[in-house]
């Protein structure tokens, strides 16, 4: 059987991959110090990718040219098996197609490479998204990392903020039943920091759906960081479980879940790619380790 995940490694830092979901599931850098979140049972996953949808749909169905199709939250992507298409020592790259299964959930031909790529101390993941086919390609992609919170055992998670590359003063976005509301919330966001809590999550994500940012980092006062900064998608989540739960995700997204009142065909949605027949659209993002 072929070995279905890998361990890349670069300078101060170190990386684990699946093939299941091309999802990354571990964050090491070189003192053996895990940033991701582990998988427990609070949420069993570490950092799925987010394909062909970001969020819920409607009714948990696409429509598409008078056909309902059932799709679940968040796209099928983190659950298939991808293919490696390359692996080396700092390295590698998944990739997922069409096939007789998606086509029940997504009547589109695609082509879905996800690459991982260690530098020195920082981590750099790659989505590049084919049209196969031979009409647009209504997509959504989103990365959901999840992170240990906090980073160092001891401290409380409200000694945590996110500090945003810009002051974040334009309102955000909540979800009820995972569909997104229709009335945009005032920001939580005090200039350029975000205060973390467990409350904040009492009514779901947070989503900047208009970020001024593309970098955010995530820290207290001492003990390990991160850094993250993205290219190419549109929104931010910042998600922990509500209830409280010793993770949490920052989640670039070019997408977002469906609004409560929308019902109408999949390629009309609001806040998806629609890729011209053999065209691509790449987007990526990295995690820098401090």
């Amino acid at each position: 059987m072929e070995q279905d995940s890998l361990t890349i490694h670069g300078d101060g830092i170190s990386a684990t991959v699946v093939g299941q979901g091309a999802e990354l599931v571990s964050l090491r850098d070189a003192e053996g110090t895990e940033f991701l979140w582990q998988a427990g049972p609070e949420w069993r996953r570490h950092s799925p990718v987010l394909f062909p949808i970001v969020g819920r749909l409607k009714g948990d169905q696409l429509r598409h040219q008078g056909r309902a199709y059932p799709m679940t939250q968040h796209g099928f992507a983190r659950d298939k098996p991808f293919a490696w298409a390359a692996r080396d020592p700092r390295s590698c790259t998944l990739v997922l197609t069409d096939d007789a299964d998606t086509r029940t959930h997504y009547p589109f031909a695609f082509r879905l490479a996800v690459t991982y790529t260690l530098d020195r101390h920082q981590l750099g993941v790659t989505f590049d998204i084919s049209n196969t086919g031979e009409e647009p390609l209504p997509a959504s992609i989103g990365a959901h990392p999840a992170f240990n919170w906090p980073l160092l055992p001891g401290l409380a998670k409200s000694d945590y903020q996110l500090t945003f590359a810009d002051a974040e003063p334009a309102p955000i976005r909540r979800l009820k039943d995972g569909l997104l509301l229709k009335a945009p919330r005032p920001t939580p966001v005090q200039g350029n920091i975000l205060a973390l809590s467990e409350r904040l999550f009492d009514e779901d994500a947070v989503i900047l759906d208009r970020p001024a940012s593309t970098s955010v980092r995530y820290a207290a006062e001492r003990g390990p960081a991160i850094e993250m900064e993205w290219q190419g998608f549109q929104e931010l989540g910042v998600w922990s479980k509500p209830g409280g739960a010793p993770f949490l995700c920052i989640e670039p997204w070019h997408g977002i879940a469906s609004p409560a009142d929308f019902d109408g065909d999949f390629v009309d949605k609001p806040g998806l790619m629609l890729i011209p027949p053999g065209a691509q659209r790449v987007l990526s993002y990295q995690i820098q380790l401090l």
